[in-house]
């Protein structure tokens, strides 16, 4: 469970808007799911990446690339699956994960 005297940065900025819903993803998505033992982080977090760019949901991706580094993940191996769902889930959808990608490697 993440630390409850730590105000998560998305109970920041929507915490007074949407409380159920941050009180929903800090508690049983990150404080639960994320933290079962059947698939370690590193596994998730390159489903989720690969989720994300296959329903091309790019705004979310800055935050997941980075969370999938801190997971293991190399820059390498997070532009290679972009390069393989290109194939999978559509060009423009790896084009725009690609240049997300690249703002935040290089950012």
């Amino acid at each position: 469970m993440p630390d409850s005297n730590k105000e998560s940065s998305l109970k920041k900025t929507f915490g007074d808007f949407a409380s159920k819903l941050v009180a929903l993803t800090d508690d049983v998505l990150f404080g639960d799911v994320w933290e079962r033992k059947e698939l370690t982080p590193r596994d998730r977090s390159l489903i989720t990446v690969a989720a994300l760019i296959t329903g091309g949901n790019s705004e979310q991706l800055p935050f997941h690339l980075t969370k999938a580094k801190e997971n293991g993940l190399t820059e390498t191996e997070l532009k290679e699956v972009i390069t393989h769902l290109a194939f999978y889930a559509g060009w423009p959808k790896a084009m725009s994960a690609i240049t997300v990608a690249k703002q935040v490697f290089e950012g």
